[in-house]
């Protein structure tokens, strides 16, 4: 499919006549309904098994999100290029900003994102890159969240009785890991990578949780027995049998499904926000873990581990071109 217009609507037009997508679930996210149509039953069934415990029916939508399988599609237009995060070389997205919205390319599988004024489309080899399609509808509750006038925050979140934690900290620091721990110790699970925090002049804070379940590398997994289904036994044994730093190199993730490991209605998408957790440790320091209590408006150096950019798959809801 080559598509050469830059108008949203005949672009949203243009792919959901190629591929219908007649297949539809719905999902509740504490306070917001989304609709997801796909073009094959084998993929809603997929986003259906994933989103299992936020399904819902009969509920008014608050957005749409479209998801076609099909070859990858050629767009017309100079695509410009996302850096690579902070230590990273490859590129891995790339976006075009249109006249009333944005598609965003995925490098490494040619998956296209296409989404503003309402309208969310997926377009490419989606079975062969379901995590894509997942992150881009939590993507579209993100934006939902973020037009209400909350903010986005790098972190982990738990949640025990009617408080909530957030655990912060740079990637690679062990956020979801901590999170998992906190679990088998009768927390609740609120959120993988980022959390949206809503509050206002005199009010208690509201952390809002991502749908989206913890992709753990091997060592996490091994040493959890809530996680020990998660590896097969034959990959067991060959992770058994690697050094501890051979283990952390490892390039290899494992989606931990909330509810097969730990029982269903674990998984929480809101709560109050009693409390921020910063980590900040290196695996090769040693030394006794150390505690303490810190004023964040006296360490301001702390603020960008909890920071989030909103990113590419953000486009205000006040702003009629979209903002790079």
């Amino acid at each position: 499919m080559n598509i050469i217009t830059h108008d949203l609507a005949e672009i949203v037009a243009t792919c959901r006549k190629h591929y219908p997508a007649n297949y539809a679930l719905q999902l509740f996210f504490g306070d917001c309904v989304i609709e997801v149509r796909t073009s094959t039953s084998e993929l809603k069934n997929c986003l259906a098994s994933y989103f299992e415990e936020f399904l819902t029916l009969g509920k008014p939508r608050d957005i749409l999100v479209t998801v076609h399988e099909a070859p990858v599609a050629t767009f017309n237009g100079n695509f410009r290029i996302k850096k690579p995060d902070l230590g990273k070389i490859r590129i891995k997205e790339t976006w075009l900003d249109l006249n009333n919205g944005r598609i965003v390319r995925k490098q490494l599988t040619g998956m296209h994102f296409v989404f503003g004024q309402g309208e969310n489309v997926a377009v490419g080899p989606c079975l062969e890159n379901v995590n894509q399609v997942v992150n881009f509808i939590n993507n579209r509750f993100i934006e939902y969240k973020l037009n209400q006038g909350c903010l986005l925050g790098h972190a982990a979140g738990v949640a025990l009785g009617n408080k909530g934690l957030a655990l912060a900290g740079f990637s690679g620091l062990g956020k979801s890991t901590l999170a998992l721990h906190l679990m088998s110790r009768g927390a609740d699970f609120v959120s993988n990578d980022r959390v949206i925090v809503k509050g206002g002049p005199g009010k208690k804070l509201t952390m809002h949780g991502v749908a989206k379940h913890p992709r753990i590398n091997p060592g996490t997994a091994l040493n959890r027995p809530e996680l020990a289904g998660i590896i097969s036994p034959a990959e067991r044994q060959r992770f058994l049998a690697l050094s501890p730093g051979e283990l952390w190199e490892t390039e290899y993730k494992y989606d931990a499904i909330i509810a097969k490991c730990f029982g269903p209605g674990r998984f929480r998408l809101q709560v109050p926000l009693a409390g921020l957790v910063l980590l900040n440790w290196q695996r090769t320091g040693g030394g006794k873990l150390v505690m303490r209590q810190v004023n964040l408006a006296e360490r301001a150096d702390l603020l960008p581990a909890f920071m989030k950019a909103t990113g590419l798959f953000y486009l205000p809801a006040d702003s009629d071109k979209p903002k790079n």
